[in-house]
């Protein structure tokens, strides 16, 4: 018992007032079921005793007449039998409870809104740029909400499936009602100051990143550049030796650039 007053206490309103209306609607069939059945018993029972009160009287050419009355009630079965089935209206109308405009706060049965979002607003109090619909891509962008915010937290949110107006190849779009995918949007965030700073840390993230990614490319660039300006043109470079050096065990002598470093060996006779 505890668990299904726990289950009936997480639907939402809407389902709640559903599952009322489905009652008072299976109440009202039924009481209209029980007055048709009553209706037919006293009209049939009418008819028996507007027969039964007819004195039929038959000539026996005796001198007398015969009251056959017990020949008419059996009659007025036979007539009962194949009288034809009469369709009665059904009783009035029971009164049940409607669904309650957020809007206009009046009481309707059925609208768009409902029927397609679960979302308790009338025919009449539909806008289109109030109650306007939005992608799931731009939900999830204006909203910072996840793919399971959508489809695995209860209540999932409904949605209509139309074709992509800029490629029909791409397959369809599914479109929310932005109202409730903002209310969604607040109970995971809270309120719109977490959210404001959920947006703000995120594009401060993103600026970061390029800016990193740019002094990246940058320092690249500086390496390039550095090692170029260290790569010497040797195709018309001169020579300045220095001192002359004496090595006894090969008995040669060399001199060394001081410029490239280049070493130059030489005997002497």
């Amino acid at each position: 018992m505890d668990s299904k007053s726990d289950s009936y206490s997480e639907l939402t309103p809407a389902q709640k007032a559903r599952i009322e209306r489905n009652k008072k609607k299976a109440e009202f069939l039924r009481k209209a079921r029980v007055t048709k059945r009553a209706h037919e018993k006293d009209k049939d029972r009418n008819i028996e005793d507007k027969v039964q009160r007819t004195a039929v009287e038959i000539d026996t050419g005796a001198g007398f007449f015969l009251d056959d009355a017990v020949e008419v009630c059996s009659s007025s079965k036979a007539l009962k039998h194949d009288h034809p089935k009469i369709v009665h209206e059904p009783g009035p109308v029971i009164e049940v409870d409607n669904l309650l405009c957020e809007e206009c706060e009046k009481e309707f049965f059925d609208s768009y809104l409902f029927k397609t979002f679960d979302f308790p607003v009338c025919d009449r109090c539909r806008d289109e740029d109030k109650h306007s619909l939005v992608t799931k891509t731009d939900a999830k962008n204006d909203y910072l909400l996840k793919d399971e915010d959508f489809d695995k937290r209860e209540p999932e949110l409904k949605f209509i499936l139309r074709k992509n107006p800029h490629n029909p190849r791409w397959g369809e779009m599914k479109l929310f009602l932005r109202l409730q995918v903002y209310k969604r949007a607040m109970e995971v965030w809270g309120t719109e100051a977490k959210l404001q700073e959920a947006k703000d840390e995120r594009v401060n993230n993103k600026e970061k990143a390029k800016q990193k990614k740019f002094n990246k490319k940058l320092k690249e660039l500086r390496m390039s550049v550095r090692s170029s300006l260290w790569r010497k043109d040797l195709s018309g470079h001169q020579h300045e030796y220095g001192e002359e050096e004496y090595d006894e065990e090969e008995d040669t002598y060399s001199k060394t650039c001081c410029s490239c470093g280049h070493v130059w060996s030489y005997e002497k006779m």
